[in-house]
């Protein structure tokens, strides 16, 4: 997993919030964790912007924002060229899936979390 960047796309300072323990299990893992929320701070050594800064490399975003609050992010996601956006449970966008294949770019409707622990990441 070395080498395979993701970038959390909805991180929260909350450590009861799903994306703040992905954040933790991605680390864990060994894998380069970038972040993106509301508000700054730092999650287990991982930064969260609240620019939508352009990232380098990027192969995973995973998704914690609800479909209606995606839609700014469509641009800046496709643009950032990852090898795949996952949509965590509640975040299910098919426009935005649709988007996604019209530009080549992989979805997958999962739960990073599960994803992390069965070894499917």
């Amino acid at each position: 997993m070395k080498g395979k960047k993701t970038l959390v796309v909805g991180a929260s300072l909350n450590p009861n919030r799903y994306s703040n323990i992905a954040i933790k299990r991605l680390t864990d893992k060994g894998v380069e964790t970038a972040a993106i929320g509301l508000r700054e701070g730092k999650v287990f050594n991982v930064v969260i912007d609240t620019e939508r800064k352009d990232f380098e490399d990027i192969n995973t975003v995973t998704l914690y924002l609800n479909p209606k609050r995606q839609e700014e992010y469509y641009n800046y996601i496709i643009g950032l060229k990852p090898e795949r956006v996952i949509f965590n449970p509640g975040t299910e966008n098919m426009e935005f899936v649709k988007l996604l294949k019209d530009n080549n770019i992989d979805s997958e409707i999962a739960c990073t979390l599960v994803m992390l622990s069965t070894n499917q990441y």
